[in-house]
């Protein structure tokens, strides 16, 4: 909620107060959630009326959200069962002791315990700690006085303790005000006047009813005090009473005891969030005159303090449709929406596929933004690379195991075994997809990169069409819901495939699904063809809501990519097509945007892009809106020969944009972003096809790791990553089965082979683009740590001083998009207050502390530690918003749950793990295994694990569903090197979440968690020095290694094989007497071949390639027209060296 509706509530507050309401004045307060009456608080207690004390509470503060609410309410508790105990009613005890009490022996069993005994004494005063107990009066004096110190030390009630002051009657003075301007405007105004309502605007005319002049609010004020009816009328009065389902769309999830189903009248349904009072206080629909004066923005301190303790908000990257917040490294969903303009979006025609039968759904790999999946009517289902305009893998309508199917599916395919596609979806992280027939199938594939498609599930979910199919995340497991003509939707395991929930209610066949979550609650929408809506839980109860879509069109519903906004887009039997956003607090339409036709061939189909943007497929054109504007923004006709209502499909990005055409194909639009990563692809496939056959490619596919579906954006056969061109290797730094002789052999066949390949040297500045950003500081310390911010528009760093320091890059006709760039110098940020994000350093040495932080995913908050405490920051002000974790032992890394932003690990000092809950300020359980302090840690949402590194060389493997240790291994250290005393380890994820990138002074190697079986391991050459960082590029192809003699390595991510080396001198001033080199080497979040780097001479670097290049390092070079061998081992003479391990 905006301030000035905050503002608004005080003033409403106010003149109820006035007025004598003092019963809507404690609700409005505990429904707001903004002022906590302190003095009306005192007086429930004083009475004793506990349940009007813990329902007003429950308006600010829930039982978990931190541990000072955990106390004040346990003192409530506790003083109920006392008086109960003091009043000899001991069935009250009991009934408190197990409804009320109980919760808090999760926290501490003992005292639990103890306080059970107290039923056992015939007077609980026996027992030495209540012995002073007084009587009733004085002892709820005593536990208030308590209350009052826990509720002023709450993070929660800070700033509602006080109400704002205020003129007396301020409300009627504003509305005074407003009628006075009113009638300022009036053709003629009548001297005296005659105001009868203010439901209406003021005019002087004739035929108006409320005509007059307003006379000073001051002397005489038009609005006085209000009589108060002698009752209010009763409900049927103004109408019949609505459904109770249809009060909220939000509503609904945080309050679902009132569900109308018999089953769920007995009481509440246990599936409420913590938080629930969060939800219940969305912000109202703004005026349509000011869409932008409701809503709350991402740095808004209040709404963090209004839902946790210090805890941060539930920030998630939704997919269409959806449900799992994943990384993903292309994402700009973190850039403010309103930055973007119409010139952002995708309108140049950029290339044509030819399908061959007609488009009935697209979706572009969530994470290899270049694939597209297509199911067309005839029953096919391919997979595009853009980047080559290959047809990767193509699959006809077949049933797989017919005998498992039912008799009359079996019948019907016997007559007709044909089907066309309804809908191809990817799962989250783009290891799987589905495809939704026509006919009762639906089939799940794995993808494993290039042509690698493998069958995964086939269920016949549905009697009839399968017309829609998504995946969900219910309980941290992946699910696939669907829908069909049965009028049933489904949910299925998406690993066993074995069927978890059906729901029934729809009268009509259901035309699709939309599964998505707020807080904690997992949900799905569906809607009907006879355009009812529908809302369920997971579980066996029944519909949450029930709603009518505009004009009963058939309906598709999605959010906007951050989650928060809600859009539906349908057709009706007329032909009438409607697009809205929804209210979800108010469960009504919001805003109807105009533009579309009044007769639609077919069905329109839309999607949204950028948090800004909504497209439609619409009388042969693409139809573009701002989402915070009902009128049409732009149209375009894709160079024509589009149907009347194509399908459309943007990329996670939305820098692409596929449409179908009438002539059964298939048109990629782009922004200049979406033309830049076709050339830099176009040129990556053009160079792999010079390099070698495809039988030996094939060789070397057989030698290297799988690294699923995240590679999967190669043309044809090899992934791209496969088909990276192998470079000459030096020395082997493989397994532990390999020995010494091996290795050398394999080393010396590499040196042989290496004489035909080139790796490319950068060694002047005007080889790349490069520029060190502006410091006007005085601090010249080394940087210690180092981040891209999520949207890519910022850099932050660490200093060694414990000082936080942000470059901004600002949206000018020299930067059109915003985008951090090594071409455009930043502004070193500072808010107004002149407030430096400092690091709590206790008594420690900062310069000898060692430095983490980690940022949450909207880039709204940055967890920090230098040696001292760990301090949270607000990105936006740069204010401090708690600190907790004292010394010793100090935090060494930091990395968030991917899935719970409120859940940590805090890698120690004394090599143990604390996984922290931040919003209850409390350690859930202690990771013990290595043996010194931690300096790496990386979560997998796939594989739910946890992996760490330490300073002991060592890497281990947590389950983060138990927290057990499941795997250990000790990292192999290259004969002939001596490994620093407390060396430090780093581990990074690949995109596809399995393939491990960890990082060593002597080497870099790939591992495969869970089991952390070694893959390839490379080392540098001696003349380098040692490693001092090294990360993967956002889209996983390369890895950045930087060195003790400032040079930068480039090497394929998926071979380890140099293909390109930046000496120091091509960024560094040239200066004999200064040893400056990069400390920390960043990747940026959507550009893969940019990085930065943060020296130790305090400076930070943006490193990016020529634009001519457009990438880093050329193909090998062929000598004699014969390629290399596939059987090579990699690198370049005088480089590193790498080979798989056996």
């Amino acid at each position: 909620m905006s301030s000035l509706s905050r503002e608004l509530v005080f003033l409403i507050l106010q003149f109820l107060d006035e007025e004598k309401f003092k019963e809507t004045v404690h609700r409005l307060e505990h429904e707001s959630g903004f002022f906590f009456n302190m003095r009306y608080f005192e007086e429930m207690v004083t009475n004793g009326e506990w349940d009007v004390v813990e329902k007003y509470l429950s308006g600010f503060t829930k039982v978990d959200d931190n541990r000072y609410s955990m106390k004040i309410f346990f003192e409530i508790q506790k003083q109920k069962y006392l008086e109960a105990l003091d009043k000899k009613d001991r069935s009250k005890a009991v009934e408190i002791l197990v409804k009320d009490l109980k919760v808090f022996s999760a926290f501490n069993e003992d005292l639990f315990k103890e306080i059970t005994q107290l039923l056992t004494l015939e007077n609980f005063r026996d027992n030495e700690q209540l012995s002073k107990y007084g009587d009733t009066k004085s002892a709820r004096g005593i536990m208030l006085g308590e209350l009052k110190k826990l509720i002023e030390a709450n993070p929660l009630f800070r700033e509602k303790l006080t109400f704002p002051s205020l003129k007396n009657s301020r409300l009627r003075t504003l509305i005074n005000q407003s009628l006075n301007w009113q009638h300022q405007l009036c053709k003629n105004p009548k001297p005296n006047p005659d105001i009868k309502t203010l439901f209406i605007d003021h005019s002087c005319g004739q035929s108006q009813p409320n005509g007059a002049r307003a006379p000073s609010p001051v002397t005489n004020p038009l609005m006085t005090s209000v009589p108060k009816p002698a009752g209010f009328p009763p409900l049927g009065a103004h109408g019949a009473a609505p459904p109770p389902m249809a009060t909220s769309m939000t509503g609904w999830m945080t309050n679902p005891a009132a569900v109308p189903h018999p089953s769920a009248s007995a009481g509440p349904i246990g599936f409420a969030p913590p938080n629930n009072a969060a939800m219940l206080k969305r912000p109202r629909t703004p005026p349509a005159n000011n869409p932008a004066v409701d809503y709350q923005t991402a740095d808004s301190e209040h709404a963090f303090k209004r839902t946790r303790a210090f805890g941060i908000s539930d920030e998630v990257n939704h997919m269409h449709g959806n449900i799992l917040p994943i990384a993903y490294g292309g994402q700009s969903h973190g850039q403010s929406s309103s930055s973007y303009s119409s010139d952002d979006l995708p309108k140049a025609v950029v290339m044509n596929l030819n399908q061959g039968s007609m488009v009935m759904s697209m979706d572009f790999h969530p994470v290899q933004q270049i694939l597209l999946l297509v199911g067309t009517i005839s029953g096919e289902i391919m997979i595009w690379d853009l980047g080559s305009r290959e047809k990767l893998v193509q699959k006809d309508f077949k049933v797989w195991d017919i005998g498992v199917c039912s008799m009359p599916l079996q019948a019907s395919l016997n007559n007709e075994n044909t089907a066309s596609v309804n809908r191809v979806t990817w799962s989250p992280d783009g290891t799987l997809f589905g495809v939704a027939y026509s006919r009762n199938i639906v089939h799940i594939y794995s993808y494993h990169g290039g042509d690698d498609l493998r069958n995964h599930l086939e269920i016949e979910a549905h009697g009839g069409n399968v017309n829609d199919l998504a995946f969900s995340y219910p309980n941290k497991q992946l699910c696939i819901v669907t829908c069909g003509d049965d009028r049933l939707i489904k949910v299925w395991d998406a690993v066993t495939g074995a069927k978890q929930y059906t729901f029934e209610g729809h009268e009509a066949p259901v035309y699709s699904v939309c599964p998505h979550f707020k807080e904690n609650i997992q949900f799905i929408f569906s809607t009907a063809t006879d355009g009812n809506i529908k809302a369920w839980l997971y579980d066996n109860i029944g519909s949450r809501v029930d709603y009518d879509a505009p004009g009963h069109s058939s309906t598709r519903m999605g959010y906007s990519c951050d989650g928060t906004r809600l859009f539906s887009c349908g057709t009706n039997k007329e032909g009438e097509s409607f697009i809205v956003e929804w209210n979800e607090s108010e469960g009504a339409v919001k805003r109807t945007y105009n533009g579309l036709g009044k007769r639609a061939m077919g069905f329109v189909q839309f999607d949204t892009t950028k948090n800004r943007f909504i497209a439609a497929g619409d009388e042969g054109v693409v139809k573009f809106w701002d989402m915070d504007n009902v009128n049409l923004l732009t149209t375009i006709d894709a160079e024509g020969g589009l149907p009347a209502s194509p399908f459309i499909r943007f990329n996670k990005e939305g820098i692409l944009l596929a449409v179908s055409t009438s002539e059964n194909g298939i048109k990629i639009l782009a922004n200049q972003d979406g033309v830049r990563l076709l050339r830099t692809m176009e040129n990556r496939s053009f160079d792999a096809s010079r390099v070698a056959s495809a039988s030996s490619m094939k060789g070397l596919t057989a030698m290297m790791p799988t690294f699923g579906g995240a590679n999967a954006n190669a043309p044809g056969g090899p992934s791209m990553m496969e088909r990276v061109p192998p470079m000459p290797s030096m020395v082997m730094m493989s397994g532990e089965s390999r020995n010494l002789v091996d290795r050398q052999r394999i080393g010396d066949e590499a040196m042989e082979k290496s004489r035909n390949l080139k790796v490319t040297e950068i060694s002047e500045p005007s080889q790349c683009r490069s520029s060190r950003l502006p410091d006007d500081t005085s601090s010249a310390m080394r940087v210690t740590r180092l981040i891209y911010t999520n949207s890519g528009v910022a850099v932050l760093a660490l200093a060694a001083n414990a000082v936080h320091k942000l470059w901004k890059w600002q949206r000018n006709d020299r930067n059109s998009t915003g985008k951090a760039t090594a071409s455009v110098l930043p502004q070193l940020w500072q808010p107004v207050s002149g407030i430096l994000m400092t690091n709590d350093i206790s008594e420690t040495n900062p310069e000898d502390a060692t430095a983490c932080f980690a940022l949450s995913k909207n880039d709204s908050y940055v967890m920090s530690a230098s040696g001292g405490k760990i301090s949270l920051f607000n990105m936006m002000t740069f204010k401090t918003m708690t600190t907790f974790m004292p010394p010793p032992p100090a935090a060494t890394f930091l990395a968030f749950h991917p899935q719970d932003n409120n859940i940590i690990a805090i890698g120690m000092e004394d090599s143990s793990i604390q996984i922290y809950n931040v919003r209850v300020d409390e350690v859930k359980t202690k990771l013990k295994g290595h043996h010194k302090r931690i300096t790496g840690l990386a979560f997998s949402n796939v594989l739910n694990v946890l992996v760490s590194s330490g300073a002991d060389s060592q890497l281990c493997v947590w389950s983060t569903d138990g927290w057990e240790k499941q795997t250990i291994k000790q990292l192999q250290i290259p004969g002939g090197r001596v490994p620093a005393a407390h060396a430090d380890t780093h581990v990074q994820f690949h995109q596809d979440q399995t393939h491990l990138l960890v990082v060593h002074e002597s080497q870099i190697a790939i591992f495969e968690a869970p089991k952390l079986d070694c893959l390839k391991q490379w080392g540098p050459r001696e003349a380098s020095g040692a490693i001092t960082h090294a990360t993967y590029s956002c889209d996983s192809q390369s890895i950045y290694v930087t060195f003790e003699d400032g040079s930068i390595d480039i090497l394929t991510a998926s071979t380890l094989r140099l293909r390109c080396r930046i000496s120091s001198t091509a960024y560094l001033p040239t200066n004999p007497n200064s040893r400056v080199y990069p400390l920390v080497i960043a990747a940026h979040p959507s550009e893969p071949n940019q990085f930065a780097l943060g020296l130790t001479d305090g400076g930070v670097c943006i490193i990016e390639p020529l634009e001519s290049e457009g990438k880093w390092g050329g193909s090998p070079v062929v000598e004699g027209g014969v390629g290399p061998s596939a059987a090579a081992g990699g690198g370049s003479a005088g480089g590193g060296g790498a080979n798989a391990t056996n």
